[in-house]
């Protein structure tokens, strides 16, 4: 559809948010080092600690796939997946989605996962901030939320720095670490389009 004096240019979402010496990028489910990077993230014992995805790759077809249905849930306006990369290298050091978006009552969810050899460096801090601000400003969202493992530490340093304040705990809301049998509690945190803006070192 060609752009209209009521559609102009300026009003379509930056494809790559940037800054902090990080750029939020697409995953490319045809390039390999996408597809090793995303298996080595979802397969890391770290993230496996503290997070029981729906669906396990366990091989770079299986990153494929989830990488494809990614993109299709994004086309249909359902996420928004960035990779977390380097600025200068384009290395990719982990990344950060915007889920369960709604339309309707202007709410997401985010969450992210860094890479080993990225963690300790602010990464995650950096592309929460950045992908914070691109959501309100971009998407037109009022309350983006942050959910975690309750006692996941890192997490919660990381939403509060960024301007996500606790809101509670949610019982049983998550699955227990390599189950989908049982049900752990979840720490709660949110943002919103109205809450001052909170400076990120770095």
């Amino acid at each position: 559809m060609a752009l209209t004096d009521e559609q102009p240019a300026a009003r379509r979402p930056d494809p790559a948010p940037h800054g902090h010496g990080l750029r939020l990028d697409h995953w490319d489910p045809d390039t390999e080092a996408h597809l090793e990077s995303w298996l080595r993230g979802r397969t890391d014992p770290e993230f496996r600690r503290w997070n029981t995805p729906l669906t396990t790759e366990t091989d770079l077809a299986g990153a494929r796939a989830a990488l494809v249905r990614q993109q299709a849930q994004a086309d249909d306006g359902i996420c928004m997946p960035f990779r977390i990369a380097d600025a200068a290298s384009g290395a990719t050091l982990g990344h950060i989605g915007i889920n369960v978006i709604d339309r309707v009552f202007r709410s997401a969810r985010v969450g992210y996962w860094v890479l080993p050899e990225a963690r300790g460096r602010g990464v995650a801090t950096h592309a929460l901030d950045l992908a914070a601000a691109w959501t309100f400003a971009e998407l037109g969202l009022y309350r983006l939320e942050l959910g975690h493992a309750l006692g996941h530490e890192a997490s919660c340093r990381i939403a509060r720095t960024c301007g996500f304040p606790d809101e509670g705990t949610l019982r049983g809301a998550m699955f227990e670490a390599g189950r989908q049998d049982a049900f752990r509690d979840v720490h709660l945190h949110a943002r919103l389009a109205t809450d001052p803006t909170t400076a990120v070192a770095g």
